[in-house]
């Protein structure tokens, strides 16, 4: 594959990915409606590790074995999976799906603090400082904590909790999981596996009541669990393998059109011009936070006449660069 057409098919990744990614939030409201969130979360668990378990039969794929692996993956999908699902669940009970698509979009924002804060983000140039404060000073934005109404509350706290966790939870997958030479599908699978076990031990906390589904719900639930859970995680997965952690949190960037959009059109939600402005902000500061230096074009040597190549301490940070960080595993 050239280098074109990888570049498109990796935009075309991450597009597909904003848009089943920012099409939870309206299945997490329509599931709302007839479960609590506790079985919520139970159930996309439940159903995407069932899909992606054929997937992995249908391939030949087998599950991790060995005990090192699975650690990882149980503290992968509480950080992934279990704790945000939770969080998502919880706070659509009080804020709209648009508004929760908007704040998720500060995932790469606290990737950027994660960073910051464990050191592995060295030099921080004041752009992406700036980036940082903007950011955030959308979400204070968005919150609107001067005005005695509005979304300030438990709700978009237990969203950002998420959109953090989905943050830290990223990092460590393209750290400790993937590039190790077990395919893509296999750790997707195990660590949804992983999260239905986390989540099933919350099941006394709100899960138990027997519900009364109909079919509207029955429809957004398996869309919940096998789409946009399922499906959407392994893409996840396999779009940190390629393209690296970092980048795969910038699929924020769309997310909350797809979120606003669906929200807007299919629930008949709100859009006020302060959370507008608050989105654009945020979407500004996630923008400057991406900023990466850019090395000056390679000298041409006068006498040769053609460019010299670069030195690798020279070579800019791209996803290209990050990719080979964390080579993608065979599927």
């Amino acid at each position: 594959m050239n280098g074109v057409s990888g570049r498109t098919w990796a935009s075309a990744r991450i597009g597909v990915l904003a848009l089943l990614w920012g099409s939870t939030f309206l299945w997490i409201e329509l599931a709302l409606d007839a479960l609590t969130p506790v079985q919520v979360t139970l159930s996309r668990c439940v159903l995407g590790s069932a899909a992606l378990l054929v997937a992995c039969l249908a391939s030949g794929r087998r599950l991790p074995r060995d005990r090192a692996t699975w650690g990882h993956l149980v503290v992968a999908a509480f950080l992934c999976n279990a704790l945000p699902f939770a969080m998502f669940s919880i706070g659509q009970q009080s804020i709209d799906s648009g508004l929760a698509g908007v704040l998720n979009a500060t995932t790469p924002l606290w990737a950027l603090l994660i960073g910051v804060l464990i050191g592995a983000e060295r030099g921080l140039r004041p752009v992406r400082l700036v980036g940082l404060l903007l950011g955030f000073a959308g979400v204070v934005l968005i919150f609107a904590p001067w005005r005695t109404t509005g979304p300030v509350g438990w709700g978009a706290l237990a969203v950002l909790t998420a959109a953090a966790s989905y943050a830290a939870g990223f990092a460590f997958m393209a750290r400790n999981l993937v590039g190790r030479g077990i395919p893509t599908i296999s750790l997707s699978a195990a660590q949804l596996v992983a999260a239905t076990g986390l989540t099933a031990l919350t099941l006394p906390a709100g899960g138990l009541p027997v519900p009364e589904i109909g079919p509207k719900t029955l429809i957004a639930v398996v869309i919940l669990g096998v789409v946009a859970t399922g499906i959407t995680f392994h893409l996840t997965y396999r779009t940190i393998a390629a393209e690296g952690a970092t980048n795969t949190a910038t699929v924020g960037y769309l997310l909350p059109v797809v979120s606003v959009a669906l929200g807007v059109v299919v629930l008949d939600e709100a859009f006020s011009l302060r959370t507008a402005a608050g989105m654009a902000v945020v979407l500004v500061g996630v923008g400057l936070t991406r900023w990466r230096h850019r090395s000056p074009a390679p000298a041409v040597n006068p006498g040769s006449g053609r460019r010299e190549r670069p030195t690798p301490q020279q070579w800019p940070e791209t996803a290209a660069s990050t990719a080979g960080r964390t080579a993608a595993t065979p599927e």
